[in-house]
């Protein structure tokens, strides 16, 4: 007989918010495979995002009655609670600061979830585009919806960066299209079957219509009304914000001394590997050497299949030796990204069931040719051993957590932690074996650690120290920040900016990162040395992976026990 809601344990009261949060935001429920989800979108306006607000002060009341319930201490049902209280919490928090008044980003935005919600859509059956043309309707009033929390936000005084509106507006621009094959909508539903294109292609221009309405506001009204508001937020905004995403209260001095650190540690290998490439030259030197002569591949096509044999022969290789891997969590798949986000790779997971496999995406825009050196670390971190092990894991584990753990409950830093510590098992491992590949490595390494500097560094306007061999002494602008970026990784400029775009409009995001995998380090080194010649990898691996979400706050604890 299923618990009432009087005697409900802490993961009951976890998976009944899940049930309860997918009815107020659809797109969760899309991510996950809830099909009743598909033809639906969120209500993105002050009031909807107040009921998503009051789900979560709900959940907290039922979860302080839980918590005094015989068997709340047990190990899975204190996890799940810890987790719970703080998530929500933290999100209680950015709202209650009316931060969903001022999303705007090249990233993480309403407009943005919406979008990669159609790309997650099933589209094998006729049922399947009828919802399809059920959410293509819905988005109007979706954006409508978003706008008016925008306008909310001017209203009181919290406006949204103006960097962060100018490029998102510019890829509304993009979104909204005006070439032959017409938006990014209309392009969606292009191969949909003949019957259903009328309904289709009408559903898809008025939605085109929409984004095209939201980006003509946003630039006679909003960036206007913002010209003169600060890209940085502040250390009270940071301090809000690195919790959200790092499950913890960070000392922010200390991480950023963390950046430095590993900024000097990374310099010093990359010198080494830059020497056996090109005898003489400096990282970026070496690099750029690379760019005009080394290994590379040509076209999107030849690229995504070479990401996906990548991947396959990662999960033959690692799976009965370092992980223990079921059946679905096998399979992966590579893709090339929609035109029009934000120009970094990214990966998106399995539907509960694995009936939609965990999903790599290239951006490509105007590439044709793409440097294999800045491309195998990158699909360690974001496909295997990366994002794809740990979030399809919890998955396959989700009926021994709960389905928030699994789900709706993860923390950035313990995702991206792990996906940097799986960059630097390969490497550990042996998969880099060349300085073509492991510098790429490093160089990918390096700008996680500039992304400590300059992510605390530019929002709190902290001094560059004097050991820095950048404007030492100096304080942090933004200006500095991307010359910083821009000058210690091999990026183009377009692609620096994107990312410190990103930066400004998500702070506290871009440095879980590097305390993520310190947090990962320092568990399995906590656990080695308790087991001593003992220490079976494999097996910590998969317990650590089968942990569920946790933030930093929790998980070098948990990982040291396992």
């Amino acid at each position: 007989m299923p618990a009432t809601s009087s005697e409900a344990l802490p993961r009951q009261v976890a998976d009944a918010h899940v049930a309860e949060l997918v009815e107020l935001d659809p797109i969760t429920g899309t991510h996950l495979g809830v099909a009743a989800s598909a033809g639906l979108l969120p209500d993105f306006s002050p009031a909807g995002q107040e009921e998503v607000a009051a789900l979560a002060r709900r959940t907290l009341r039922r979860l302080d009655r839980a918590e005094e319930l015989p068997g709340a201490g047990e190990d899975a049902e204190r996890r799940c609670a810890r987790l719970l209280r703080e998530r929500l919490t933290a999100e209680l928090a950015v709202h209650e600061a009316g931060e969903g008044l001022r999303a705007v980003s090249n990233l993480r935005s309403p407009a943005h979830s919406v979008r990669v919600a159609f790309t997650v859509m099933p589209t094998a059956t006729a049922g399947d585009w009828a919802a399809m043309g059920e959410r293509l309707r819905a988005v109007p009033a979706a954006l409508d919806g978003y706008r008016e929390a925008l306008a909310e936000g001017l209203a009181q005084g919290l406006p949204g960066g103006p960097r962060a509106t100018a490029v998102f507006g510019e890829q509304l621009a993009e979104w909204s299209g005006g070439g032959a094959a017409g938006g990014w909508f209309e392009q969606l539903v292009a191969g949909a079957p003949a019957g259903a294109r009328v309904e289709l292609d009408a559903a898809a221009r008025r939605a085109t219509a929409a984004v095209g309405a939201l980006r003509e506001w946003l630039r006679e009204v909003y960036a206007p009304a913002v010209r003169d508001a600060p890209d940085t937020v502040g250390r009270e905004r940071y301090a809000r914000w690195a919790r959200y995403f790092n499950g913890t209260d960070l000392d922010l001095d200390e991480a950023y001394a963390y950046g430095w650190e590993e900024f000097h540690r990374l310099l010093a290998e990359m010198r080494t590997e830059a020497g056996h490439i090109l005898p003489g030259a400096g990282p970026w030197e070496a690099l750029a050497h690379l760019d005009r002569r080394g290994t590379h591949l040509k076209g999107a096509e030849e690229t995504r299949a070479w990401l996906q044999e990548l991947m396959d022969e990662a999960v033959e290789a690692l799976d009965g030796r370092y992980f223990d891997l079921a059946g679905p969590v096998r399979r992966v798949e590579s893709r090339v990204a929609p035109p029009g986000g934000a120009a970094a790779p990214y990966y998106t997971g399995p539907s509960e069931d694995f009936s939609r496999p965990g999903r790599t995406w290239l951006p490509v825009d105007d590439r044709d040719r793409f440097p294999v050196y800045e491309l195998v670390s990158t699909w360690y971190h974001e496909g295997v051993p990366g994002h794809h092990l740990q979030l399809a894991q919890w998955t396959y584990v989700a009926d021994r957590l709960s389905r928030y753990q699994a789900t709706v409950g993860r923390v950035s830093a313990n995702l991206e932690g792990w996906a940097l510590y799986a960059e630097r098992l390969m490497d550990e491992l042996g998969f880099l074996p060349d300085p073509e590949r492991r510098l790429g490595y490093l160089d990918a390494q390096m700008l996680r650690a500039c992304r400590v500097i300059v992510d605390i560094g530019a929002h709190l306007g902290l001094a560059i120290p004097a050991h820095s061999p950048f404007h030492p002494g100096e304080r942090w602008t933004p200006a500095l920040a991307e010359e910083f970026l821009h000058g210690h990784s091999a990026f183009p400029p377009a692609y620096a900016s994107s990312e410190f775009t990103r930066y400004l409009s998500m702070p506290g995001q871009a440095i879980g990162y590097k305390l993520g995998e310190r947090a990962w380090l320092r568990g399995r080194a906590a656990a080695r040395a308790a087991h001593g010649d003992a220490f079976d990898l494999k097996r910590w691996h998969m317990a650590a992976l089968s942990l569920g979400s946790l933030g930093l706050d929790d998980l070098e604890d948990e990982l040291s026990r396992l």
